[in-house]
């Protein structure tokens, strides 16, 4: 089969398109067709070698959408999606004409999407969906998105929506900031830090409940833009991986930060999450996605470097089979 591997790190240059055997599941496995697969910026990181325990050679890669082409009965010519930690860092990824991963680890593909849309949602998603169930956001929840305008942030918006939470979003370019109000999203500009808390204080009087920082900047800024109680999500942080926190400003309002690392969850806990949120697609309640970009998986390579060098495309691989 086809596939895009790499046998060292610490240059794309690594990444060769191959052809490699096609796997095959164990018992307690599936065989996954793979119809469309997703392309991360963590994928681009993992050939770089920022995961010291990927191991090699490597199959990378960690969203897919496809149909279980062998595994137990009661999933043969299902269609499927999913992702999850060790996919394409220490078990071959989803770059590829065929996929092998536990059977409860796939999740039935809801009938309102398609291959490409849904393999373009896995990593985005369940870090939106995991920052939002750990912080709570439920009904009438005041959120706040900063980071809005990237993957995370979007899905942040939409499933915050979709459980019914005020949202509040935040980006850093004024052409930014009119999409998302032309969207029905309202939305803060961000300039110079010490301002943040009165500008989210004029929309949320008292503060935001929860505040999801998806860029690893903001983390001082935004604590004194909390409610009393409130929770802070961060998924990102400096290079350095300091920051300085007015630790007394947050024991003061009963504050509490939540770390959110989409590498902590199995392909098993992702299919669970998956299952929660994609009921929303079948009520209604989540947009379908779009703008996404289908790429022949024969031309990954410089799909690849496109990432690395800072497109916000959302690119969907589709291989041939």
């Amino acid at each position: 089969m086809q596939a895009l591997q790499f046998a060292h790190t610490g240059d794309l240059a690594a990444l060769q398109l191959v052809e490699v055997a096609q796997p095959t599941p164990s018992a307690d496995e599936v065989l996954v067709q793979v119809r469309a697969a997703g392309l991360n910026p963590s994928d681009v990181k993992n050939v770089l070698g920022r995961f010291p325990y990927t191991t090699l050679p490597r199959i990378p890669g960690r969203d897919f959408a496809g149909v279980v082409v062998d595994g137990p009965s009661t999933l043969l010519g299902t269609s499927v999606w999913g992702t999850g930690k060790g996919l394409g860092f220490n078990c071959n990824g989803s770059h590829a004409a065929y996929l092998t991963l536990p059977a409860k680890g796939v999740a039935r593909l809801p009938e309102q999407l398609s291959f490409s849309q849904a393999a373009a949602l896995g990593v985005p998603y369940t870090t939106a969906w995991d920052a939002l169930q750990r912080c709570q956001v439920a009904q009438g929840t005041r959120l706040l998105i900063i980071g809005a305008a990237g993957a995370v942030g979007s899905a942040a918006i939409a499933l915050g929506k979709a459980l019914g939470a005020d949202v509040l979003a935040a980006v850093r370019k004024p052409e930014q900031v009119l999409r998302l109000r032309d969207s029905g999203t309202p939305t803060l500009l961000l300039e110079q830090t010490d301002q943040l808390a009165t500008q989210v204080q004029a929309h949320f009087p008292g503060g935001a409940d929860v505040i999801f920082d998806t860029t690893g900047f903001w983390l001082p800024a935004v604590v004194p833009a909390l409610a009393d109680f409130g929770r802070i999500a961060i998924i990102a942080a400096p290079v350095d991986g300091h920051v300085h926190l007015p630790a007394l400003a947050l024991y003061r309002r009963g504050g509490v930060v939540v770390g959110v690392n989409s590498l902590l969850y199995d392909t098993v806990q992702c299919a669970r999450m998956l299952e929660a949120f994609g009921q929303f697609f079948a009520q209604g309640r989540l947009p379908l996605p779009s703008g996404l970009r289908e790429v022949p998986l024969s031309e990954g390579l410089s799909s690849y470097a496109e990432v690395n060098t800072g497109s916000q495309d959302k690119i969907v691989f589709i291989p041939n089979h």
